[in-house]
C-alpha cells in the first residue's frame, strides 16, 4: 500500500521515467509488446473501479453533450483532415495518414488517469472514453470512404467491436465490485487506485515505445519530424479543443488517442509506415500530466 501511495504522489514522475525506459531499452520494450491488450483492460478496469458507474454514467442531461463531442473528435475532425489532404494531393503521405488514423481513434484508456493527475474530476473522461469507443464501428466508416488508401474498413470494425466488448467488461467488473464492497471509498483508497493506475501506465509507455529507440539511433533526423508532428497533434488538439472552450476532460480527449488499436486491424502495407508515428505519439500523450498542468490549472 505504501509503494502504490508513492505511485500516487510521483504518478507525472513516473510517467517520465517509463518513456525514458522505453527509449534506452528497445529489448524490454518489445518484449513487453505482447501484453498491452491485457495491460490496457486493466488500466480501464482501475480507473472504473476509482470512478464508479453513477459518476462514469452521469446524467442524462450530459448524455447529448458527450454524444456531440464524440462525433466532433472521431467524425469531424478526421474528415476535415481527410478533406485537406485529398484538395490537397497528399492523402498517399504516410503522415498524413497517421495524422486520420489518430483522429479517427477514440480515446486512449489512460485519459481518466490523465486527468487525474492534472487535478480534474477523471469521470467526464471515462464517459468519453466508453462512448467513444462503443461509436467507433460508426464513426470510423465515413473516414475510411473519404481515404481508401487506408484500407478497407471490415477488419477495424471487428476489432473496434472487440475494445468494445473488453471495455464494457472491464468497467462493468470493477463497476460491481466497487458497489457491492466501497460503494463510498475513502481518500486513502482513491489514492491507492491512483498509484496502481499510474503504475500501469508506466508500464504501458515501455511496450509502446519499441519502434522509436531505434529510430533514435538509425536516422534521429527522421525522428525528429515525426516527433515533431507528434507534438502538434496532440497539445496542438488540446490547445484547439479548449479555444473552442471543451473542458478539460474533453480537452485531454481529443490529444490522447487509441492510434494503436489500428496496429491490429489494418493491413502491415498501411500501418508499417506510420509504426514511428505511433511510437512518436506516446511521447506528448504521456507528458501530457507533466508539461499541461500548468495550461489547464487545478479544478
Amino acid at each position: 500500500m505504501q509503494v502504490l501511495r508513492l505511485a500516487a504522489h510521483h504518478g507525472r514522475t513516473l510517467l517520465v521515467i517509463g518513456l525514458a525506459t522505453g527509449f534506452a531499452l528497445p529489448g524490454l520494450a518489445a518484449g513487453l509488446k505482447p501484453a498491452l491488450p491485457a495491460m490496457v483492460v486493466f488500466l480501464v478496469f482501475v480507473s472504473a473501479l476509482r470512478i464508479g458507474a453513477r459518476a462514469a454514467f452521469g446524467s442524462m442531461r450530459d448524455a447529448g453533450q458527450n454524444l456531440a463531442l464524440v462525433l466532433v473528435l472521431q467524425l469531424g475532425v478526421p474528415c476535415a483532415i481527410a478533406g485537406g489532404l485529398v484538395a490537397a494531393g497528399l492523402h498517399g503521405s504516410a503522415a498524413g495518414a497517421a495524422l486520420v488514423l489518430a483522429m479517427a481513434a477514440p480515446s486512449i484508456s489512460g485519459s481518466p488517469a490523465f486527468t487525474v493527475m492534472l487535478g480534474h474530476d477523471p469521470a467526464p473522461a471515462m464517459r468519453l472514453l466508453i462512448l467513444g469507443t462503443a461509436l467507433l464501428p460508426l464513426t470510423v466508416l465515413p473516414v475510411f470512404l473519404l481515404l481508401p488508401a487506408l484500407g478497407g474498413p471490415n477488419e477495424v470494425i471487428r476489432t473496434a467491436l472487440r475494445l468494445t466488448a473488453m471495455i464494457a467488461v472491464a468497467a462493468g467488473s470493477a463497476f460491481a465490485i466497487r458497489r457491492r464492497f466501497f460503494p463510498s471509498p475513502q481518500p486513502e483508497t482513491v489514492r491507492v487506485l491512483d498509484g496502481l493506475a499510474a503504475l500501469t501506465l508506466a508500464v504501458i509507455v515501455v511496450g509502446l515505445m519499441s519502434a522509436v529507440g531505434p529510430a533514435l539511433r538509425n536516422d534521429p533526423l527522421a525522428l525528429a519530424g515525426w516527433l515533431s508532428l507528434a507534438f502538434l497533434a496532440s497539445f496542438g488538439m488540446q490547445a484547439a479543443a479548449r479555444i473552442f472552450g471543451a473542458p478539460v476532460a474533453a480537452a485531454v480527449v481529443a490529444g490522447n488517442r487509441n492510434i494503436a488499436l489500428f496496429l491490429v486491424a489494418l493491413p502491415t502495407g498501411v500501418t508499417d509506415p506510420v509504426l514511428i508515428f505511433i511510437g512518436c505519439y506516446q511521447v506528448p500523450m504521456y507528458l501530457t500530466p507533466v508539461l499541461m498542468r500548468r495550461y489547464y490549472g487545478r479544478s
